[in-house]
């Protein structure tokens, strides 16, 4: 197989790194790294890879346009993925403007640089240019809230989002698919359910439970725990990726998701029930309970929280022949096995910018 060179944007991220860490150790491709190191940007998770030579990083933001372009021009990608991103809808509630900016303007720096790198190329080097391919990687949030009557999202759900950060996912598709139809650069869009595993900051859902259980604080559920969300591996979601920046076709979206939807409540008393057998609260000084389940308190909702998400993966599965490995079952067992294993990844994420403390109070 041809090496490629990747440059993926937002790599020191949870699905970012993911995908870095699945190209360097399971392709031959080379990866470039970009990535502005925000709190959730994180070195730390790639250091298994960080001496490869087949691995680079660039310390920019996207938004500058003349950092971007210098790092086109310096690599010479041959396939764009970019996950970079403000992401969490909790904090896009108490500060949207970050993701505006981001998700964005960002993201409309990123094509207009692609494309004109892609304009060169087609005067100089035609074969790389009918090659290059802008895979951007979104989220099934944009698509706004499911009933709960067993349907599922689809690449031609109407798109309805409904907090800031959702919204601002949303516009940037928008733009992408605009730079494909207006300027003919070859896009693809892909749109993916809540991932879960290593490497994750502890601000979502399954880190911050798992923390807590961890050092006996309550666990949080917002409004009844009824929420229902397809969990995706992070693992199956970056194989997932890398399949479809080479072998999907230009134009075309791709809903990935990992066929386990769940209640909020279920994945806290899963992560529970695996904790109380793997570290027994009476091995943890910090508990005066039988199980992590005592843990459990109900917190007012989120504002605009969507009921429900659940990802038509069909596409994908028919088009390309993905399918995730790992069942919610399994890949929850791995997930909170690591970071029993890695405490000093996560240390070193606590003593930054984040306590675990409550945000999208919208106050």
């Amino acid at each position: 197989m041809e090496t490629k060179t990747f440059l993926v944007t937002g790599g020191a991220g949870f699905i970012g790194s993911a995908v870095v860490r699945e190209l360097i150790n399971n392709t031959q491709h080379r990866v470039v790294n970009v990535d502005k190191l925000t709190y959730a940007g994180n070195l730390e998770s790639l250091q298994s890879i960080s001496s490869n030579e087949r691995y680079s990083f660039e310390h920019h933001d996207i938004c500058d346009a003349q950092a971007m372009a210098e790092v086109f021009a310096k690599h010479q990608p041959d396939i764009v993925m970019h996950l970079a991103a403000e992401s969490h809808v909790d904090r896009s509630i108490d500060g949207p403007g970050a993701f505006i900016q981001t998700n964005i303007v960002g993201t409309y720096t990123l094509l207009d640089v692609a494309r004109n790198y892609w304009s060169t190329l087609q005067t100089e080097h035609a074969e790389k240019a009918a090659a290059f391919r802008f895979h951007h990687i979104s989220t099934d949030e944009v698509y706004g809230d499911l009933p709960d009557d067993g349907s599922l999202f689809t690449e031609m759900t109407p798109y309805e989002p409904s907090s800031p950060y959702s919204a601002s996912k949303a516009g940037s598709d928008h733009l992408v698919r605009a730079w494909l139809r207006t300027f003919g650069l070859p896009t693809l869009v892909t749109n993916c359910s809540n991932n879960y595993g290593p490497y994750h900051f502890p601000e979502k859902l399954i880190p911050l439970v798992i923390l807590n259980c961890l050092a006996g604080k309550p666990l949080p559920i917002y409004g009844n725990g009824t929420q229902v969300r397809d969990w995706l591996y992070v693992e199956d979601h970056a194989r997932a990726l890398i399949l479809v920046a080479q072998n999907g076709n230009v134009g075309e979206t791709y809903n990935i998701g990992g066929h386990n939807e769940k209640q909020n409540i279920e994945v806290v008393q899963q992560i529970c029930d695996i904790l109380d057998e793997l570290r027994p609260t009476e091995h943890n000084a910090s508990l005066n309970s039988a199980s992590y389940r005592d843990l459990i308190t109900y917190v007012s909702d989120r504002p605009g929280h969507d009921q429900r998400y659940a990802i038509d993966a069909s596409k994908i599965q028919a088009d390309l022949g993905w399918q995730p490995e790992e069942t919610f079952e399994s890949g929850i067992r791995k997930t909170v096995q690591w970071y029993l294993d890695n405490e000093s990844w996560w240390r070193n994420v606590q003593d930054g910018s984040y306590q675990g403390e409550r945000l999208g109070l919208g106050r």
